[in-house]
């Protein structure tokens, strides 16, 4: 007669165990990476593949080059951001040319007129060489999409802007301001646009967008009572200039006197 308990025991143990090992396999692994292997995987086009793409591009690439390298002006020496300490010849012409252009957008738009420019000397990132400019150089000394935003500040902030100027002790591309550093490192004399500052009176200071939310520092551009995107790149400012003029002018102004 067979024993059908041993069987059920039997049967019990296998389900036990069989439980068991399905909740061990399930339960959550960690693993370890003990080892990295690759291998380079060599290009196979065919040649004649690699010359069609390259006989595609050709001719767009001559033409942006042909572009790029179209002789718009010519500069008279060589102007580099490091030749001054308040001031240089380069931040003087970015400063100018970008409060002169930016005006015609914004006058046409706005019917008003940017009073000051103020940009950074950290964005100009080439000299503008002796001899011939193209728009490549505009490229090389502006090579960010950085465009052109006019923020409105009180005469507050202006004063504000000063002495962050003195503070810094970079020649930040600066125009349509002037002033004198006393012997005290404090400014004094300052002007706009010919007339002494005023602290109510509402300026328009063109910058490039990266400085109107507050970059570099310039946190005063954060207490605008209105802000204008004018939608210019700096670098089209640049190209837009020199294609206007025969010579680049040589600025050399005081707009930073120091007693």
């Amino acid at each position: 007669m067979v024993n059908l308990k041993k069987y059920n025991d039997v049967s019990k143990l296998f389900v036990i165990s069989l439980t068991f090992f399905l909740v061990v396999s399930c339960s959550k692994q960690n693993y370890y990476v003990t080892k990295i292997e690759g291998k380079r995987i060599p290009i196979t086009e065919k040649e004649s593949q690699v010359l069609e793409i390259e006989n595609f591009i050709k001719p767009y690439r001559e033409y942006i080059n042909k572009d790029l390298d179209s002789v718009l002006a010519y500069c008279p020496e060589t102007l580099d951001k490091s030749s001054g300490k308040w001031q240089t010849k380069i931040g003087n012409l970015m400063a100018d040319v970008t409060l002169m252009r930016g005006n015609i957008v914004f006058q046409a738009r706005e019917k008003k007129n940017i009073d000051i420019c103020l940009l950074n000397s950290g964005g100009i990132r080439s000299i503008l060489p002796k001899g011939n400019v193209t728009a490549r150089t505009a490229f090389e000394i502006m090579p960010f999409e950085n465009s052109l935003v006019v923020i409105a500040l009180k005469g507050e902030q202006i004063l504000e802007m000063v002495d962050f100027f003195i503070a810094e002790k970079k020649p930040h591309p600066l125009a349509g301001v002037t002033f004198t550093i006393d012997k005290n490192n404090v400014a004094k004399n300052i002007s706009v646009q010919g007339k002494p500052v005023q602290k109510e009176i509402i300026y328009y200071v063109g910058t490039n967008d990266y400085l109107s939310n507050g970059g570099d520092n310039m946190n005063f551009f954060k207490k605008g009572v209105q802000k204008y995107d004018l939608e210019y790149k700096l670098r089209n400012i640049l190209i837009d200039y020199f294609k206007e003029v025969d010579t680049i002018p040589v600025i050399n102004d005081v707009r930073i006197t120091v007693e």
